[in-house]
Order: structure tokens, then C-alpha cells, then sequence
């Protein structure tokens, strides 16, 4: 038997790989570059962190609220305000990622510096 042999070459194989991976990720054939794909991870990280919050909030306030019923013998009451303590710790969690605070005390924005004029009396730390 006489075998042919494939006249692409293996350049040509790579290109259309490379190609076709960019028509997967969304793009229009052209590869993106490392920027795009960075803030393309950033968000899906964001959105990953939003959701993770907002469910640990919930179930902790639902199994405190849980185990309050319990030892106290006052089912359901306790659950369902834990249940609503719990979905607005989340909402504040949520609202504070959205709005670039970070865990800091006082609700400061990352990387500001304490106000001068502050009388408060407390001193505070400088980063």
C-alpha cells in the first residue's frame, strides 16, 4: 500500500490549534492578551468570592439559629432570625467587596490613610 503523506505541515496543525482555543474562549479567532485574560480570572474570582460569602453567612446564621432552637426549645423563632442576621451579614459583606472597603475597623476604603482632624481620641494604626 502506498500511504500519502498529509501535505499540512505541522506549523500549520499548531495555527489552527491555537485558533480554534481562541474561538473557544469567546474571542474572534485572535489570541487575547494577558490583561484581558487577568481581568477575566479577577472577575470570575470576584464573583466566586460574592457567592462564597453570601452562603457561609447563611449557614452560620441558620445553624446558629439551629442550635439556639434546640437548647432553648423555641423552634422555629431563633432560626429564622438568625436566618435574617445571617442574610444581612452577607449583604453587608457583599456591599462592602463591591465598594472596595476592606476588612478593616471603621469601613475605610484599602489603602486610605486616617483622617487628621479626627477628635475621636483613638489613635489610629498607620499601615
Amino acid at each position: 500500500m502506498n500511504e500519502e503523506i498529509d501535505p499540512r505541515s505541522d506549523e500549520k496543525f499548531e495555527a489552527r490549534i491555537r485558533r480554534l482555543r481562541g474561538h473557544d474562549a469567546g474571542s474572534n479567532g485572535v489570541e487575547e492578551s494577558g490583561e484581558v485574560l487577568a481581568a477575566r480570572r479577577s472577575g470570575l474570582a470576584l464573583a466566586g468570592r460574592i457567592g462564597t460569602e453570601m452562603i457561609a453567612a447563611l449557614g452560620v446564621g441558620i445553624g446558629i439559629g439551629i442550635f439556639m432552637d434546640r437548647w432553648l426549645d423555641t423552634k422555629p423563632w431563633l432560626m429564622i432570625v438568625f436566618t435574617l442576621l445571617g442574610s444581612m451579614a452577607g449583604f453587608l459583606s457583599i456591599y462592602r467587596v463591591a465598594n472596595g472597603f476592606k476588612y478593616g475597623a471603621g469601613y475605610r476604603r484599602g489603602g486610605q490613610a486616617s483622617d487628621k482632624s479626627d477628635t475621636s481620641g483613638i489613635d489610629a494604626e498607620k499601615d
